[in-house]
């Protein structure tokens, strides 16, 4: 389904509201008019009645005789008929008089029904006369008992009505392609800078990953373009994250590979039974070796990114008898001591990444088995401290030179010496902690050996 533009939506809506507005108006303004020109015609009826009335009184004060009277009444019904031939208004044969006398009809216009337009002794009213619908004002006469009626025709009121309402619509009926027109330019000037950025992305190689450059573009717009800034650099950093991962995982197996390579063309190649099984001996440990480079790696890869860390409450004496149960055949087969110096009864807690404190145990004590060797001892021990929980692993193996101690946290740093594995494990504890905003230290342990602290905080 094809979406309307933004600038057709607007601009619907622009105009959705115009027109509304502008009918509302339009319908206040025709109903106010027509009351006016309501108003405006009743009291033209009335002027008339008026005069018409004073006419008729100042013939009654005359000292004409009733027959002159009627004479003269009868010229004036002559008069209007003529001038109305002459030059008189389309709508004046619409307007008409009657003049009662004491139930009798004595005077009328030319155009006046002869029967009588309404009952009523005074005011306005609404009447059906000879098919007609009138409007009435009735003026009872000042000593006669005159009833003077004038009218007018409801159709001429609203004809002038309709013509007024639809003269006042005109502007607005031919203004709104214009305004619509307007509206349109308007609105695309106002949408040049959203379609000026829409150009600039369209237009990028799809691997750049640079930011969108700096322009002049409105606060709402801005907006977008920092945040659109803001998810290239994430990306940047994710896909540098992706080929560091790459090569370090490129680095890391070259060699691992070519030993395995190696051991199985010895298999392979030698006829002494006892050459192939120390071949086979030597491969199933590169084999198991280069596992652990790989579960590592990804480890390390997992705990890459810096987004947010959901944390639970865990139990940090149950999680060090878990691992350390798990490495103690490890412990007992190259004859090293294991040791948790803590009570059973203890109840800290720390809320930590699930599965976080599991990986560092595993290669700190892990690391620390291999050093200290056949008859060392490697010891853990937890203990509160002033706004955290320290973490101490300490062996009595060879220890590390302080020349040493800082570059073990670097990725690959093996160190030397015969234990030395793919230099990847405390690579992985410095990332955990910091994740956890901990601290990490490394010092010497007493007659030799090197000790791990770590502080956790609560």
């Amino acid at each position: 389904m094809k979406r309307r533009s933004i600038r057709t939506r607007t601009l619907g809506a622009a105009l959705i509201l115009f027109l509304g507005a502008s009918a509302l108006m339009a319908w206040t303004s025709f109903n106010d008019a027509a009351h006016e020109v309501e108003e405006l015609y009743d009291a033209h009826l009335a002027q008339q009645a008026h005069v018409l009335n004073k006419l008729m009184t100042g013939l009654s004060n005359t000292s004409l005789s009733q027959v002159e009277k009627l004479r003269l009444l009868s010229t004036l019904e002559e008069m209007n008929t003529l001038e109305e031939s002459r030059n008189g208004h389309p709508y004046e044969s619409k307007v008409v008089f009657q003049v009662w006398q004491d139930g009798h009809l004595i005077l009328r216009s030319f155009n006046a029904p002869a029967e009588q337009l309404t009952s009523i002794t005074s005011g306005y009213t609404n009447e059906q006369a000879s098919g007609d619908q009138w409007r009435i004002f009735v003026l009872p006469g000042l000593s006669d008992p005159y009833r003077i009626l004038f009218a007018e025709r409801q159709d001429v009121r609203g004809e002038l009505v309709t013509k007024i309402a639809f003269r006042s619509l005109l502007p607005e009926l031919l203004g709104a392609p214009l305004l619509a027109l307007l509206l349109w330019l308007a609105i695309g000037y106002g949408l040049k800078p959203l379609e000026t950025l829409a150009e600039n992305i369209r237009d990028r190689d799809p691997r750049s990953l640079t930011p969108l450059p700096e322009a002049n573009l409105p606060t709402e717009l801005d907006t977008i373009q920092q945040a659109i800034n803001v998810l290239l650099a994430q990306l940047k950093d994710m896909r540098e994250r992706e080929q560091r991962f790459i090569a370090d995982a490129a680095h890391e197996l070259r060699t691992p590979m070519s030993v395995l390579s190696l051991h199985t063309q010895n298999a392979l190649a030698s006829n002494d039974e006892t050459d192939r099984h120390a071949s086979l001996v030597a491969l199933k440990a590169g084999i198991e070796r280069t596992t652990r480079v790989v579960s590592q790696l990804l480890t390390l890869a997992r705990l890459e990114p810096d987004g947010p860390v959901e944390k639970t409450v865990t139990d940090p004496l149950a999680v060090s008898r878990q691992v350390l149960a798990e490495l103690a055949p490890l412990a007992w087969q190259q004859g090293t001591e294991l040791l948790l110096r803590n009570e059973e009864s203890t109840g800290w807690s720390l809320a930590l990444e699930p599965g976080s404190l599991d990986i560092l145990l595993q290669n700190l004590v892990g690391n620390a088995l291999q050093h200290a060797g056949p008859g060392g001892k490697v010891e853990v021990l937890w203990q509160p401290e002033t706004g955290c929980l320290e973490l101490t692993i300490q062996d009595n193996g060879p220890g590390v030179s302080d020349a040493d101690k800082h570059l073990l946290f670097q990725r690959f740093y093996r160190g030397g010496g015969e234990h030395s594995g793919a230099g990847l494990g405390l690579a992985i504890v410095a990332r955990i902690v910091e994740r956890h905003q901990g601290k990490l230290r490394l010092s010497d342990t007493d007659n030799g050996g090197l000790t791990v602290t770590v502080f956790w905080p609560e």
